[in-house]
């Protein structure tokens, strides 16, 4: 598990994009968040903790296109 600080103006999908990629991944970095639920737009300087992916989130098609 890593560390992201936020820059102000940071949304969940916004955060999720930087760190992974793809804004996919917004449900993963809220289940590792709860205490920062009630947050929509961040401020600078809080540390949102971000999970490692499995390979199976880290799979883009679905298994009938690969």
């Amino acid at each position: 598990m890593s560390i992201y600080t936020t820059v102000q103006g940071d949304t969940w999908d916004l955060i999720s994009y930087k760190v992974y990629g793809t804004s996919k991944h917004i449900g993963l970095l809220m289940q590792s968040n709860y205490n920062l639920l009630d947050t929509f737009i961040f401020s600078a300087g809080i540390e949102i903790m971000v999970p490692e992916l499995t390979e199976e989130e880290t799979d883009e098609l679905p298994d009938w296109r690969k």
